[in-house]
């Protein structure tokens, strides 16, 4: 039995690798927030959820869509999605200890423990399939409906207690059947376990019938030997049994365990859609496209990690960046621009591993990976100045790269001066778009900016961080040309002007 919730012909792998770049991702888009809304004080959603996030880099619009559909239903019957993820934790932790005692080497213990587990898994079979029955009408999607279809098919009464008779049998409440043959040395080889008779013959019959010809012998209580010798024997003939009973509870443990691990997945979207909503924020589900396409929309897109810090709702920005290959964001401090970066960030890992993103709209391309290069703190040890770790990342990223890949920019390069910064940030961005690498770049240095601004290619998109006449921040970015200053002044009056309007702060 297979869940098939998170891909249409194959399991999820919690133990795939992650990116090279995982801390750097979250460290700069601020995942660690965004798991921890997902996952709350659960560890196991927060590591499915981080693996689901990080493997999205890569999927196809096939996969999107396929997660977004089932994502769907879940928010339309979140008390049954959450009931389905409880019955499999309980399955879980039911069968903990019955689990371990499968690890004996001896077959009448294996044995013993796999008729006791699998009698406590077609209990959970049962009430899995009632869930299933229920749930049935209410779901939508190709894959709660293959899953439910499957659950009622398989699992059947006639199915149950067929099951349940094999179980009774293999107590062995009457005794081991065993048949053998005479091996090398007159030794007993080739032992089979046979099936007992169905019936138990009557006290008449007893008496009347026939038995067929056959020999018997009994032990003397104090014949060790003897005993030992028969508990080998019976030790052979159910060990093929034993294995597989053992290999059969393993699998349909299996099945529970996968189903709890693709319905975390499903549990912490859930979870976050709660908190967002609650605030009133936007969710949408995005409209993916192929990678290479060169498409970007978005209509009230937030920074969702932001958000989860905030009480009240964030300023949404708006933007069409079809056929742009770099899109530059300049502007007034404290204007907006690394908070949209990083939304657009999110966005990105959000819409690729199939969940909704923080938007009233949203469409794009997927990328096979994305990467980050944002501004990082004076290396303390002084093993190496600023601007030298910069570069050293830079080249780092740059050995990683392929084509259709996303890069977000923040600050880079501005522990130099401002014409050695422009410039050696200019010729990163022309190398990382010919090689057809999507660039998103926050950024000061205005020689860099206007360059290529003046340059009027028609793949770059300038976004510019509103500021009003009196120095208020709206917090929006919109189309406009860079300028030369970026209104420091507005925060020293903030800083160290007691006197300040509220407008300026």
């Amino acid at each position: 039995m297979k869940a098939f919730l998170m891909y249409r012909d194959r399991d999820f792998d919690l133990q795939q690798a992650l990116p090279w770049n995982e801390l750097a991702l979250t460290e700069d888009l601020e995942l660690g927030t965004l798991l921890g809304a997902m996952a709350g004080e659960d560890k196991f959603l927060f590591d499915v959820a981080r693996a689901a996030l990080f493997s999205g880099l890569g999927s196809d619009v096939e996969t999107v869509l396929y997660r977004q559909e089932i994502l769907k239903d879940c928010l339309k019957n979140p008390a049954a999605v959450r009931q389905l993820y409880d019955l499999t934790v309980e399955t879980i932790e039911k069968t903990k200890r019955q689990w371990w005692n499968l690890s004996s080497h001896y077959p009448d213990s294996v044995l013993f423990s796999s008729v006791e587990l699998i009698e406590s898994l077609l209990e959970m079979l049962k009430r899995l399939r009632s869930m299933a029955e229920e749930a049935a009408g209410q779901f939508e999607s190709t894959a709660f409906s293959a899953l439910f279809t499957m659950v009622r098919s398989e699992l059947g009464d006639e199915y149950l207690a067929t099951i349940r008779k094999h179980l009774r049998e293999l107590s062995f409440r009457r005794g081991v059947l065993l048949s053998a043959e005479l091996g090398e040395n007159n030794q007993g080889a080739n032992y089979e376990l046979r099936q007992a008779r169905d019936t138990k013959p009557s006290w008449l019959q007893r008496i009347l019938g026939k038995e067929p010809p056959g020999h018997s012998f009994h032990l003397d209580d104090r014949d060790e030997t003897g005993a030992k010798i028969l508990s080998e024997m019976r030790h052979q003939g159910i060990s093929r049994v034993a294995t597989t009973l053992a290999q059969s509870a393993d699998h349909v443990l299996n099945f529970f365990k996968m189903l709890r691990t693709e319905l975390a997945f499903y549990m912490g979207c859930l979870n976050l859609h709660g908190k967002l909503t609650a605030k009133g924020e936007p969710v949408c589900f995005p409209a993916p496209v192929a990678a290479g396409m060169r498409k970007l929309r978005f209509r009230g897109l937030y920074d969702v990690c932001l958000s989860l810090h905030m009480e009240h709702r964030l300023v949404g920005n708006e933007a069409e960046a079809d056929g742009k290959a770099l899109t530059v964001l300049t502007g007034a401090n404290h204007g907006g621009k690394s908070s949209l970066l990083r939304g657009m960030g999110v966005a990105q890992m959000m819409m690729q591993c199939g969940m909704y993103v923080g938007a009233e709209a949203y469409s794009g391309e997927l990328c096979p990976s994305l990467l980050t290069h944002f501004i990082r703190e004076e290396d303390a040890a002084m093993k190496s100045g600023k601007f030298d770790e910069e570069l050293a990342r830079m080249s780092e990223i740059a050995d990683r790269l392929t084509p259709d890949a996303m890069i977000f920019f923040n600050e880079s390069f501005a522990a130099t001066n401002e014409r050695e910064g422009s410039e050696i940030a200019r010729q990163i961005v022309l190398a990382l778009l010919e090689e057809r690498v999507k660039v998103f770049f926050v950024t000061h240095l205005y020689e860099f900016a206007r360059g290529f601004y003046d340059r009027q290619r028609e793949d770059a998109l300038f976004l510019r961080a509103e500021r009003m006449a009196d120095g208020t921040r709206t917090f929006r970015l919109l189309e406009g040309d860079p300028l030369e200053t970026s209104y420091g002044e507005d925060l020293y009056r903030q800083i160290f002007d007691p006197e300040a309007g509220l407008e300026n702060r």
